[in-house]
């Protein structure tokens, strides 16, 4: 049994300790918004937060996440948290989606890049793209990935 806090919430799930965060989130407790792209932390699909640090649930296991609060898409864009809020509406105003399918992992990580950012700080587009490095877009919006999160950015400042 594994004691989580996950969006806010305590969770007691009996999966083995090694059973990535991903399958418990998506097979055992039916939050599905966290994708599932590679399952070798290549691709950036399963991206959440990790005490707010971004790490890829695919490869990350349960027990590495208890006593620690996990952050999945759900929360990080249903208006309580600024810099998610900020990521989620540039995303749209950007029209950035397009199959959609990277687009939570791709927030995540934007996410947890604003959160580390001194307020204010405006990121330049090397510092965009290296925080962003690890999100494999295949429709190719990275233009309008790097575009929204500098609008984020300003937003936030």
């Amino acid at each position: 049994m594994s004691a989580l806090n996950i969006n806010g919430r305590e969770y007691t799930v009996d999966v083995d300790p090694g059973t990535p965060i991903l399958w418990t989130l998506r097979d055992t407790l039916g939050m599905t918004g966290t994708k599932f792209g590679c399952g070798a932390a290549l691709c950036g699909a399963c991206t959440v937060h990790l005490d707010g640090q971004a790490i890829r649930s695919c490869v990350t296991p349960i027990a590495a996440a208890e006593g620690k609060k996990i952050t999945t898409i759900e929360a990080a864009t249903d208006g309580g948290d600024p810099e998610g809020t900020a990521v989620y509406e540039a995303w749209v105003k950007h029209d950035v989606a397009q199959c959609g399918y990277c687009q939570s992992g791709q927030i995540m990580s934007a996410t947890a890049f604003l959160k580390a950012q001194p307020k204010g700080k405006q990121p330049t587009a090397a510092e965009i793209d290296s925080a962003m490095a690890g999100n494999i877009c295949r429709c190719g919006t990275y233009a309008r990935i790097r575009a929204a999160v500098a609008d984020a950015a300003k937003t936030l400042a």
